[in-house]
Formats: C-alpha cells, sequence, structure tokens
C-alpha cells in the first residue's frame, strides 16, 4: 500500500527513498519550525512589552551570547555550524526588526 505523502508523521531521512517521501519529511519539518518560530515571537512581543526603553531593543553582546549558544547546540545536536549560524543571525536580526515594531506600536 503506499504510503500518504500528506501525512504529519513522515519517514526518517534516512528511511527515505524516493523525492515526494523527502519533500513530505521537509514539508512537515517545515511546518513544525513555523510552531517553533510563533513561539519565539512571543517571546519577542514579551521583551517589547518589558523593555523600558527602546534603546535596549538592540543589545550586540546578547545577539553574540545566542550566536555562542546556537552554535555550540549545532555542534552537539549535528547540525553544520554553516547552516545554523547563518540562519540564526539572520532570525534575530528578523526579530529585533519585529521587535521594534512592537515596541513602537505599544508606545504611541
Amino acid at each position: 500500500m503506499p504510503r500518504d505523502m500528506s501525512s504529519d508523521d513522515p519517514l526518517a531521512p534516512q528511511d527515505c527513498t524516493t523525492m515526494p517521501e523527502v519533500r513530505a519529511g521537509v514539508d512537515a519539518t517545515d511546518r513544525a519550525l513555523v510552531a517553533l518560530l510563533v513561539t519565539r515571537q512571543g517571546y519577542m512581543d514579551a521583551a517589547a512589552r518589558i523593555k523600558p526603553d527602546r534603546n535596549v531593543v538592540l543589545d550586540k553582546a546578547r545577539i553574540e551570547d545566542v550566536i555562542t549558544k546556537v552554535r555550540a547546540a549545532a555542534r552537539e545536536a549535528g547540525l553544520s555550524e554553516a547552516i545554523a549560524e547563518p540562519v540564526w543571525r539572520t532570525l534575530v536580526d528578523r526579530c529585533i526588526a519585529y521587535e521594534f515594531g512592537v515596541w513602537d506600536r505599544t508606545r504611541t
């Protein structure tokens, strides 16, 4: 019986033998990542609510701390740092831009 490629229970990468199986896994992973990013965005909303001054929204030391932790977690998990670091730098940059927007909207 053919496998339902729309399933939320995709094959493990090492078990895929066809491109539809790979694509189903990628799509399921993307949906899971979106759900996690919704949670991260919620923390940006909280940060914008909590931070008393717009000047503290951008914290360069915190950015480097996040990147250092992500690189270590990537190494431990087997994720290429060449993928992890630029993805997180972009993610952090976009989250900061989002936080500035929330901070401004809630204070006007």
